[in-house]
């Protein structure tokens, strides 16, 4: 059976990032402020996207991002599939420092002014397990941690709770996110659901909008499938805003054919100038796993990797340009990222093994350009264990793009990344000052079943809530989705408003969650602890 319906094979979605208390200390607000308010509903403004590329496998980073400062040691390391030294690209404002010759589109950005590379990208303890590393990255988690949500995800939830019970509604009637390559990843998974939409493949996005679907057999089960198909289309709650806004868009700039990356990302561009409020999407590109083969015999700047690096190079090129065509590209960064690098020092398969820091682009007309960090340190003599040395933990630029793209306050994003680590993490000059400035958290009021006050607090908070009756369950979880205490279980004999308090003054700062079940039904409800 064919697996490309759009509708039937998509999760629920959700939202991302929130807006920001611009300018005020979160401790000096109480409850009654409109910000606090906007901050805690998650009903923010901001039309900012961030667009985010997996190079699934394992990316060679030394034979994408080259030391020309340091080229000899980097040459002794790897003979065998160095990049010649005549054919690498340079960046401008970036000296000592090119990229892959097939990388010409990336070079191109930066001339411009629209891209920036982090180098030395990753996280103490590495792991070099596919699997283990592409969770540690999804998740924002310790090496040594099994956490079951993802750090987009975390933030989802707290900025819609309650999510998915009321949604779509009118002040979010689209997807919050959206995954388009795959399933939904842990990137984007909350507490309890996933926060993203999947499409999975660029076909059934297209079979959405044409009201296209697959054939079915001519057999009984084929029916069944057809019949499913129906109702799956008839209630899937985010069709008509997503058919809208594709529809909405006549013309695109030229993307490059043959480039499954491409075709992902003029989706999205598609989407973004069609009027979603969607705050993040998901891409993904495979194929980086090189441990053999990795370049052309004779010619080390052809190859695998050379095709890989030059479609993903190609595919943002074209992609940054369609923003600018439409108009939106003032609205838009994207990243790129892998699990994991690969080591200083190839194999005899002209070749790379599972490594650990690796660089990072970033892109977009509101990234500050250049290069972030310094060529990584190589031996003179290399050895098969050698890896490159971490220069900046991953962790801090998801929080610097929280903080300065997405605008949520610093006390807020420390609360959605282990504790542990809080302190260490830095806030990165990668997006351009003001990128924050005029956005205007909105007005009114919610029907809520449960909220806390004071809110924020710093010891004690007082949690109100309204059960219907029957078993009524409340408990407490932090962010790891551990679960922290139970503060009532219990059956009550009808509907009826109730408080009780939570004390936390023996509770790291940060956010933590309060799950209301009763009945079928379940609310959750996040709570900011702030230092005094």
């Amino acid at each position: 059976m064919k697996r490309k319906d759009f509708l039937l094979s998509t999760l629920p979605a959700a939202a991302i990032l929130p807006e920001v208390i611009n300018g005020y200390s979160v401790k000096a607000l109480n409850e009654n402020s409109p910000l606090v308010q906007a901050l805690m509903r998650g009903l923010t403004l901001t039309d900012h996207v961030l667009v985010i590329i997996q190079l699934s496998g394992g990316n060679d980073g030394l034979n994408m991002v080259l030391p020309i400062s340091d080229y000899t040691n980097y040459y002794n390391a790897r003979t065998n599939i160095a990049i010649a030294q005549n054919k690498i690209l340079t960046l401008a404002g970036v000296s000592g420092t090119g990229i892959h010759p097939a990388m010409t589109g990336l070079q191109s950005l930066f001339t411009d002014g629209k891209a920036k590379v982090i180098q030395a990208v990753g996280y103490p303890q590495p792991n070099f397990s596919h699997f283990r590393a592409t969770d540690i990255w999804m998740s924002g988690s310790n090496s040594d941690q099994e956490v079951y949500n993802g750090w987009a995800g975390r933030y989802l939830n707290y900025e819609y709770p309650n999510f998915p019970t009321g949604y779509p509604n009118s002040n979010m009637p689209d997807p919050l996110a959206i995954q388009i390559g795959s399933t939904t990843t842990l990137t984007t998974q909350g507490p309890s659901v996933n926060m993203a939409m999947s499409i999975t493949n660029p076909t059934s996005f297209y079979n959405l909008v044409t009201g296209v679907v697959d054939p079915v057999p001519n057999t009984k089960a084929g029916k069944e499938l057809k019949f499913i198909r129906t109702i799956n289309q008839q209630t899937q709650k985010y069709a008509t805003s997503i058919k809208n806004a594709a529809n909405a868009v006549t013309q695109q700039s030229t993307y490059p054919s043959n480039n499954s990356l491409a075709d992902q990302l003029k989706i999205v561009a598609r989407l973004v100038k069609g009027g979603l409020k969607t705050r993040i999407y998901m891409t993904s590109f495979g194929g980086f796993d090189t441990h053999s083969v990795q370049v052309t015999n004779g010619d080390t700047s052809i190859g695998a990797h050379a095709t890989l690096l030059g479609r993903v190079s190609d595919a943002i090129k074209a992609f940054q340009d369609d923003l600018k065509y439409l108009g939106v590209e003032d609205r838009v960064i994207g990243m790129t990222y892998s699990e994991f690098g690969r080591r200083i020092k190839s194999n005899s398969s002209t070749g790379t093994d599972h490594g650990s820091a690796a660089p990072m682009f970033l892109f977009g007309s509101k990234i500050v350009p250049g290069m972030l960090g310094t060529n990584p340190t190589i031996p003179t003599v290399a050895t098969v264990n050698d890896n490159v040395p971490m220069q900046y933990d991953f962790r801090s630029i998801y929080s610097s793009i929280m903080q300065n793209w997405f605008c949520l306050d610093k006390t807020v994003v420390d609360g959605l990344f282990p504790p542990n680590i809080n302190n260490q993490l830095q806030n990165l000059p990668i997006v351009k000052p003001g990128s924050c400035t005029n956005t205007t958290p909105p007005s009114g009021n919610i029907d809520k079943v449960i909220w806390n006050s004071p809110a924020p607090y710093s010891k004690n908070t007082t949690i109100y809530f309204k059960t219907q009756g029957g078993h009524t369950l409340l408990q407490i979880f932090d962010t790891l989705g551990r679960l922290i205490t139970t503060l009532i279980e219990k059956d009550y004999a009808g509907p009826v408003s109730d408080q009780i308090q939570f004390n936390a003054e023996r509770l790291p700062t940060g956010i933590y969650y309060a799950r209301l079940q009763n009945g079928i039904n379940q609310t959750v409800w996040p709570m900011l602890k702030v230092r005094e």
